[in-house]
């Protein structure tokens, strides 16, 4: 169970957010994957039609919070940052903040921001345990380019400390 709580939040990370969670996880780099850029992120969002991008996000830092009574309880967090990569440069960072609201069945309401050279968006979903092997985490809001950014990320753990998003944006 522990391993299936550690591959959901990783993939929690990427929403974010992580989500993502990235979101977010438990620790070892797996190799990089290489993303497509036939839709490029500095192509402008606003007035356009539906595009989708590749990520790749690499954790960097990781902090749980035990913010209640002792062991997981209502109210704790999970705390991840991560660069993201694109064809093997890194391009932005994501931070996602997982707070959980029941222990059992494990329930985290997940909140993330992605940071991009046009702009950034943010990203939030209801997790439920035990983990999917991807989760889809709707995109809320933006700025600059992605300011008027709807639609959601699909994030899918490559490893511990590694996940990949697709970036739908309608």
């Amino acid at each position: 169970m522990k391993i299936n709580k550690l591959r959901y939040l990783s993939a929690a990370a990427g929403i974010a957010t992580v989500v993502a969670g990235s979101v977010a996880a438990g620790v070892a780099i797996a190799p990089m994957a290489s993303a497509d850029t036939s839709t490029s992120t500095s192509a402008h969002v606003v007035g356009q039609r539906a595009k989708s991008f590749e990520l790749v996000g690499k954790q960097t830092s990781l902090e749980d919070l035990d913010l209640g009574r002792a062991g997981i309880s209502p109210g704790d967090q999970r705390v991840i940052h991560e660069d993201l990569y694109r064809d093997g440069e890194k391009v932005g960072d994501h931070s996602v903040v997982c707070t959980y609201t029941h222990v059992d069945p494990a329930a985290l309401q997940c909140l993330g921001t992605f940071s991009l050279p046009e702009g950034q968006f943010a990203a939030q979903a209801l997790l439920h345990l035990p983990a999917p092997s991807y989760v889809d985490v709707g995109i809320t809001g933006g700025s600059g380019d992605y300011r008027n950014a709807r639609g959601f990320v699909r994030t899918v753990p490559a490893g511990d400390t590694e996940r990949h998003f697709t970036v739908h944006l309608k």
